[in-house]
């Protein structure tokens, strides 16, 4: 199934690598201002809690940094295979699922080594790769250190998702299922986080930050806000 999907059913990679630098828990990517959560839940006693802009040079540093992003999917005829066999047609979503996130997999590892080049001399080995020993990380769209689907809409202003076959539905998921999509950072300390359940308070600073009705946003967070909100 696997061969039948590589002559039928390209994998695609777009990224684009940007000047960029944080304001409080904003990132600004040139004329681009991208809101970010902070984490909620409760970590150890002295250890801040995390917000992707975090690792990134303050804006008043007067300092550049940059930022990547990306997205991956796989060929939307990957969803028209065998229409009228649903256990072939559920093996063929699992495996184009993988191929999305195996291209951006691949497609970090050759930003951070050529493209964006800031681990130059990186040398892993598949299971350093699978343990992420590789320096910064690749936060994706919706998963829980930037749980907010619609953060899609802006990508797709300074990537063009069109490019590869990606559209968004009105919550700013994406099609074909098959896609993923977020940032790259090269910050030594950057690591993963989950942000947790956010509060009315949170829910309306990020709202308006991003310029979106707190009851849109509501929507696009509902699975981020506290039960009792």
């Amino acid at each position: 199934m696997l061969r039948e999907m590589e002559a039928q059913c390209p994998v695609y990679a777009l990224f684009a690598i940007y000047n960029a630098n944080s304001d409080d828990d904003d990132i600004v990517i040139d004329n681009h201002r991208l809101p970010m959560l902070r984490q909620q839940t409760h970590t150890q006693t002295g250890a801040p809690n995390l917000c992707l802009a975090d690792f990134l040079r303050p804006l008043s540093s007067g300092q550049k940094d940059q930022i990547g992003l990306f997205s991956t999917s796989t060929d939307h005829r990957s969803e028209q295979m065998y229409p009228d066999d649903p256990f072939r047609r559920m093996l063929v979503q699992t495996l184009a699922d993988r191929l999305a996130e195996a291209a951006a997999e691949h497609m970090h590892e050759q930003v951070r080594r050529h493209y964006w080049g800031y681990a130059a001399d990186e040398h892993l080995t598949i299971d350093e790769l699978h343990q992420e020993k590789f320096q910064g990380i690749r936060p994706a769209v919706g998963y829980p250190s930037l749980p907010d689907t619609s953060i899609n809409f802006v990508l797709d202003d300074l990537l063009g998702m069109k490019d590869i076959g990606i559209r968004l539905t009105e919550s700013g998921m994406m099609t074909p299922h098959a896609s993923v999509s977020g940032l790259m950072m090269a910050h030594p300390k950057a690591r993963y986080f989950d942000v947790g359940k956010i509060g009315e308070d949170q829910l309306v600073d990020y709202a308006r930050r991003r310029g979106i009705p707190v009851v849109l946003m509501r929507r696009f967070l509902a699975s981020s806000l506290l039960k009792n909100e």
